[in-house]
């Protein structure tokens, strides 16, 4: 079975950082593009950051780009995120994607999610 399993989510303080971990199964990771997108309660789906398959290019939204970094260990089948410089917008649940290669935000598969709150 496909398995996204997202954690790391947690309550921090304005300005603090979390490191969110997507550990993927079931199928061959080499070959998605993993990726991370949020949901705030009220408001809509929105796309966060995303890392290509093996050639590993990286693309990040312009709300967070520059305190975001998303990477990928091969080896442990894991995708992080790490974020930095948190705000209170950055408040949501957090979920993890899979697509085959390259990141277009058609995501195949999702993991369960993992709430991020971050306090003024």
């Amino acid at each position: 079975d496909v398995q996204l399993q997202a954690s790391g989510g947690g309550l921090v303080q304005a300005g603090g950082s979390l490191r969110l971990s997507c550990v993927a199964s079931g199928f061959h990771f080499d070959d998605y593009a993993i990726g991370w997108f949020r949901q705030a309660p009220g408001k809509e789906r929105e796309w966060v950051s995303c890392i290509s398959d093996t050639e590993g290019r990286t693309y990040t939204a312009d709300s967070v780009k520059g305190r975001f970094t998303i990477a990928r260990d091969k080896g442990k089948h894991t995708v992080y995120l790490q974020m930095d410089d948190l705000k209170p917008e950055d408040t949501a649940v957090y979920y993890c994607g899979a697509e085959p290669t390259y990141c277009t935000n058609n995501w195949h598969w999702r993991g369960q999610g993992t709430l991020v709150t971050v306090s003024s």
